[in-house]
């Protein structure tokens, strides 16, 4: 287990050392879309019964976060390593295929969730929350940031340079992401567009943190969990596979 513990530390000073721009970043970034959709909505909107529109966004905002920065954690370190061609480093010493995969996927559920709580910290000084359910929350941020840590590493693997990285975080991550009801509630939308919603694994992760708060969801949250649980498993399995067989970084 040594290299995993050496390649899991290393991954986590990767991130720490530039805290400023992994962590305090995206919370201000966070703080900055509940104050003007806040401001815009607030009053307006009422998705739930008893539950403002402002307090709904909350949550969703606090998942956003938690899972743009999972993603963005694994793949700019493989790409990183890639370009400036000190991923030899790593490829070297008799790391396991599977070590490499719960250090580079744990250290981004580290970054997912110090981000997310510090966004959660900063929200709950303006908008005071009640906790529903406290095992959902801590589920689906860890699946959540597990899912995205894993999709960030195929990303990496996949990609040869920072425009590839780009174009997948741009074209899939982020319409996923906001398209999975972070600003709004699928019960709002025609049948259509609900369906469509439906097939967008993001929305569960979404809707089942949120209903950790409230007890409030559009889709039950054990249903969630599972289909939630099932993607993380499949990702997982394609991820290991690639790196046991050096796909784009033994060869």
């Amino acid at each position: 287990m040594s290299g995993f513990q050496t390649l899991f530390y290393k991954e986590l000073l990767r991130f720490w050392k530039v805290s400023f721009q992994t962590v305090l970043a995206p919370v201000v970034t966070a703080l900055l879309y509940l104050t003007i959709f806040g401001h815009a909505l607030s009053g307006r909107v009422e998705v739930y019964p008893g539950v403002g529109y402002t307090s709904f966004l909350v949550p969703g905002l606090v998942m956003m976060s938690v899972l743009q920065n999972a993603f963005a954690n694994s793949s700019s370190s493989l790409i990183q390593s890639k370009i400036t061609g000190n991923l030899v480093f790593v490829l070297l010493p008799p790391i396991a295929h599977w070590e490499m995969f719960f250090a580079y996927v744990l250290a981004s559920l580290v970054r997912g969730l110090c981000v997310g709580f510090g966004v959660f910290i900063v929200t709950i000084w303006f908008i005071p929350m009640s906790f529903s359910a406290p095992f959902y929350i801590i589920a689906f941020a860890i699946l959540g940031s597990g899912i995205l840590g894993t999709l960030g590493l195929i990303a990496g693997i996949w990609a040869d340079k920072f425009d590839q990285l780009a174009a997948f975080q741009n074209f899939l991550i982020m319409p996923l992401t906001f398209l999975s009801g972070v600003f709004y509630s699928t019960h709002t939308l025609p049948p259509l567009w609900r369906a469509v919603s439906h097939l967008n694994p993001f929305f569960y992760m979404i809707d089942g943190f949120r209903y950790g708060f409230f007890g409030l969801s559009d889709v039950n949250p054990l249903v969630s969990l599972c289909i939630v649980g099932g993607f993380l498993a499949v990702l997982a399995l394609i991820a290991v596979r690639l790196l046991a067989s050096g796909y784009k970084l033994r060869h």
